[in-house]
């Protein structure tokens, strides 16, 4: 993968002149899946795709629906890890496989991103993570990643929220109340990590019971896996930042959010004005719901994410359901330039396998 190698080895993540490098990585990553996947070489049969020379644009590539990896096992071969999705209320999860490659570049991608936007520091700090205490049962790609964050600055203790039961996993908030009592009163400053839901329920929590902090200088809150099942209850960025500093005390200013997902697992952090603009490392296509064509800027349509980042797995390109836009990002007061991904909401899955009912038939060949 000589491409891939040269599109990560960028040293400025939003360098927008690699556009013609990120189109013949994702064609060479393309020849290898076809080459080494069966499932996807009938994906791509099914659109008229024999090879790499039939795409033109980054919009030619086949893409497979994410909800298809939750019912179904893909593999190119060469794996040396998995990672899953945290899953569906029917309990499916997307099982994706990495080789030692497509980990040292998405090592290199997370330094590289993190460090444009200020995330690393060599100043200790104590970590809450919002998220699941980490195991070897849980191979979930949100408890993963939100471990190795706690890595950006050096650590002097974690503590998580999802503690593991006979039942499952459940939300600690006294311990994390108690935590904040005992953080309060230190030096050091307090990194939250994970899940925004948990996050909003403690602010929630400790304003219900007239609560509030000032965490020491430096402390931040750093957002990573969505509102999953609590998506209806999704607060508003306003809303976020104003209980943000009202409950710890922390200004809008140190709240960074980042965005991926095990099937596409590239790093994206928003930048000073909170928008998500897209690395050199991966391409968005916003495509509309019931055509599946690809949609201009500022059209609201499925969010379709496009990295050559793994070839353990065919997850070159991935239709999510995210309902997305993307803006163009010239005029962002941040000063990059690349479009930014605006996510707006979740489509339900019938409504994804209506509005993706051609893509389904093209998947009739692959087992699930």
């Amino acid at each position: 993968m000589k491409l891939r190698r040269q599109l990560f080895a960028s040293k400025d993540p939003y360098d927008g002149t690699k556009a013609d490098l990120f189109l013949a990585a994702c064609k060479e990553n393309l020849d290898y899946q076809i080459a080494h996947c069966e499932d996807y070489k009938k994906i791509c049969s099914g659109m008229g795709i024999k090879s790499s020379e039939d795409i033109k644009t980054i919009a030619d590539i086949p893409f497979i629906p994410t909800m298809l990896f939750k019912q179904h096992r893909f593999s190119s071969g060469g794996h040396i890890f998995t990672l899953t999705s945290s899953g569906t209320s029917s309990g499916h999860k997307s099982v994706i496989g990495f080789e030692l490659s497509a980990a040292l570049a998405a090592l290199r991608m997370s330094l590289k991103v993190t460090r444009y936007h200020g995330v690393i520091s060599l100043k200790p700090c104590r970590y809450i993570v919002m998220g699941y205490k980490p195991s070897r049962k849980n191979k979930m790609a949100a408890a993963t990643t939100a471990y190795l964050t706690t890595f950006l600055a050096p650590a002097i203790s974690r503590k998580f929220i999802l503690q593991p039961t006979p039942t499952g996993y459940k939300p600690d908030f006294d311990g994390i109340v108690e935590a904040l009592r005992k953080y309060e009163k230190g030096k050091h400053p307090v990194r939250f990590m994970g899940f925004p839901s948990y996050t909003f329920f403690l602010f929630r929590l400790l304003e219900e019971r007239g609560l509030s902090f000032k965490l020491p200088q430096g402390s931040k809150i750093m957002l990573g896996g969505g509102w999953k099942q609590f998506y209806q209850e999704a607060a508003d960025k306003e809303t976020f930042y104003r209980m943000a500093k009202k409950t710890l005390g922390i200004e809008e200013e140190n709240v960074v959010e980042f965005f991926g997902a095990v099937e596409h697992p590239i790093l994206y952090c928003d930048c000073s004005a909170h928008h998500f603009h897209i690395p050199v490392y991966g391409s968005i296509v916003i495509r509309d719901p019931d055509t599946l064509e690809p949609l201009e800027l500022g059209k609201v349509g499925l969010v379709n994410l496009i990295s050559p980042l793994a070839k353990a797995t065919p997850i070159l390109s991935v239709m999510t359901d995210d309902l997305g836009i993307l803006r163009d990002g010239s005029d962002c007061p941040c000063g990059v330039g690349t479009p930014y991904l605006e996510i707006i909401g979740r489509v339900a899955p019938e409504d994804i396998k209506t509005c993706a009912a051609g893509a389904a038939d093209i998947l009739e060949g692959v087992k699930v």
